[in-house]
């Protein structure tokens, strides 16, 4: 559902601009209350996950295939706000370095893509919750669902914004019935790959999932003949729970490699779910070149290499490399102006 540059008239993509800076900074400063010292490299890990996974268009009808979005999973394992800027530096690094998705219409993808998903996947997973069992599978049931849904949402968005500054004249009702309806089989896929991508977190490391918190049972130490909670994680020494972490995240960097190194060369060359409409429709008449067209990694290849497997295994290794280390740095630079806010320095100051 990358949006080219072309398909959106300047002024709604402007406007949308507007809309996807505001949602950042706002993401910015919600994500200081998602992130903690265990979280913040996890969030980094995540975008790189979903840059690798985005890679891997799978057959969803006859000639046309689908990919991840990203957006509930990114809200469930990190939160919201965290998940906003997590899809946002995927799509970004894919703009300026991969010529994937147009550099002008980089704000009505992140509108798309980031907001819409994870606003909608996030507020069902949250009502869906509250219904069901407190239990772990709950978690996984609602992943399920929220995902599904989050996709024909996005679909819908990006109906509307065509509706509103499409740059061809087609009858939006038709552009809304092709959307909807590849991007629901889409949303099938995306569904699965976040259950059980949620489902193995949590058999993991439940206390590391944003939408599992509250779930666990508090750990009870018995002192002085009574039982008593035990000290929060964040704030005892766990050398055991490090040690997970740091498995966690080593597993889930090599995964985020392999798929993007290695399992994307098997992907499917059908054209995505907004490709395939586009031609089929003609929305698709004023699409302009890329601003990075001439780009070294340019269309997911490295430039020079002419073995395809091996340029476009470099190029997904590239980018989970990028995209990990940009993560990580937008997020633990999230999580230093949290501590700064609550350090008792800048609290003696405020008061």
């Amino acid at each position: 559902m990358h949006v080219p540059d072309g398909f959106i008239d300047a002024p709604t993509s402007a406007v949308t601009g507007v809309v996807a800076a505001g949602a950042v900074a706002v993401s910015l400063r919600g994500a200081r209350r998602e992130l903690d010292e265990r979280t913040a490299p996890l969030a980094g890990l995540v975008a790189a996950f979903i840059f690798a996974v985005q890679m891997l268009n799978f057959p969803v009808a006859a000639g046309t295939s689908g990919h991840l979005l990203g957006g509930a999973l990114a809200a469930i394992l990190v939160g919201p706000f965290t998940g906003v800027l997590c899809v946002s530096v995927v799509l970004l690094m894919q703009g300026i370095l991969f010529a994937d998705g147009g550099l002008t219409a980089l704000g009505v993808n992140i509108t798309d893509m980031a907001i819409v998903t994870t606003v909608v996947a996030y507020a069902l997973f949250r009502g869906l919750v509250k219904l069901l069992p407190r239990t772990r599978r709950s978690v996984t049931v609602a992943s399920f669902v929220a995902a599904l849904a989050s996709v024909p949402a996005a679909a819908l968005a990006f109906t509307l914004l065509y509706w509103i500054g499409g740059t061809t004249d087609v009858a939006i009702g038709k552009v809304a019935t092709a959307m909807v309806g590849v991007h629901v089989l889409i949303g099938i896929g995306e569904a699965a790959i976040t259950a059980l991508t949620v489902g193995a977190v949590i058999a993991v490391r439940p206390d590391l999932v944003y939408g599992a918190r509250g779930l666990t049972r508090k750990l009870k130490l018995r002192v002085g003949g009574e039982l008593v909670d035990a000290p929060d994680e964040e704030h005892a020494p766990a050398p055991a729970a490090a040690r997970s972490h740091r498995r966690l995240w080593i597993t889930g960097l090599v995964t985020s490699l392999v798929l993007a190194g290695f399992v994307s060369f098997y992907a499917s060359a059908d054209p995505d779910g907004l490709e395939k409409v586009a031609a089929d429709k003609g929305i698709d008449k004023k699409t302009e070149e890329h601003a990075s067209a001439d780009s070294p990694l340019a269309d997911y290849g490295v430039e020079d290499v002419t073995d395809a497997r091996l340029s476009g295994g470099l190029a997904g290794v590239i980018g989970v490399g990028v995209t990990v280390v940009a993560g990580s740095a937008v997020f633990w630079a999230v999580r230093r102006r949290r501590s700064d806010d609550t350090s008792p320095a800048h609290t003696d100051t405020a008061v």
